[in-house]
């Protein structure tokens, strides 16, 4: 009963989520987001300097958030972009500064939860859900993809997502889809795949997350560009051959994943963060500062 009044005050207040969005260059990640607020949150990339576009300037991280209204719910949304991430020839760093950047928010929660007074300003910044972007090779996943996953997953929801797919057919979309999973499931990697339990969730719960489950890695179209259609402006691209609407359900994954996020799977995945990996982070840090003063 406790859980649901908190639950009814979070409802009144609003939600604050952090996601975060991981890629190489050309995915589309910047699209994206700005079709995920549907506003121009994050500027597009420009070069002043064309001779200079090919330099490689290294991983950035950097924050933006907006204040959404989803159906009368109030969510501050952070949106965490990663640009620079998978250009470089080595990308240990990048590795670094992801989990690094990931770790800094959970000891900053450590260290407020340690402080005698609270500070009632405190914001809590840890990312909730990481969108990582696969290139669509249409082979299988890279070094980098399966190295980034099971480096990060310890730490965050690894949600995996599949860049551009309207390079696909829609044969060759699902034949991709089935080699990652393959590939995910051969490395062990422990990504969220949208648990339920078939002994205590209801039958409802079940059906949505084995639907979710069945569309991974989702298939990402952006574009914020509105277009006509049969009399009506949709987020879409016109193509020679037709048209690829991006919140239509039969053309991507977009408007399920956009749901998901920000509405059915917002709570599951803030609670997973604070009470299985940030408590896991805390126990090892704990373990490994009172082993330090043992010695």
């Amino acid at each position: 009963m406790a859980h649901r009044i908190g639950r009814r005050k979070n409802v009144k207040k609003g939600f604050q989520f952090t996601l975060m969005v991981v890629g190489a260059s050309g995915l589309g990640r910047t699209t994206f987001i700005n079709t995920l607020c549907d506003a121009d949150v994050v500027p597009k990339r420009e070069c002043d300097e064309p001779d200079m576009a090919h330099v490689e300037e290294g991983i950035k991280i950097k924050p933006y958030t907006v204040e959404l209204d989803e159906d009368g719910v109030k969510i501050s949304l952070t949106v965490v972009d990663t640009p620079g991430f998978g250009d470089m020839i080595d990308n240990e760093y990048c590795f670094q500064e992801i989990l690094g950047y990931l770790e800094r928010q959970y000891d900053d929660i450590l260290s407020e939860e340690s402080r005698i007074k609270r500070n009632p300003r405190f914001r809590d910044n840890r990312v909730h859900a990481l969108l990582y972007f696969i290139t669509p090779t249409g082979h299988s996943l890279r070094e980098i993809d399966i190295e980034l996953m099971k480096r990060l997953s310890p730490r965050i929801n690894v949600i995996p997502v599949i860049g551009k797919a309207d390079t696909f057919t829609p044969v060759e979309l699902a034949d991709f889809k089935k080699r990652v999973m393959e590939d995910i499931e051969h490395h062990n990697i422990p990504i969220y795949n949208f648990p339920y339990d078939p002994e205590e969730d209801d039958e409802e719960t079940i059906d949505e997350n084995s639907e979710l489950r069945s569309l991974l890695p989702f298939a990402l179209i952006g574009c914020e560009e509105e277009i006509m259609v049969s009399g009506r402006k949709v987020r879409g691209r016109q193509y020679p051959w037709g048209i690829v609407e991006v919140d239509n359900t039969q053309h991507c994954d977009f408007a399920k994943l956009r749901f998901a996020l920000l509405s059915s799977h917002l709570q599951d995945l803030k609670e997973i963060t604070h009470d299985y990996l940030y408590e896991n982070y805390r126990t090892e840090k704990l373990s490994r500062s009172a082993e330090n003063l043992s010695e």
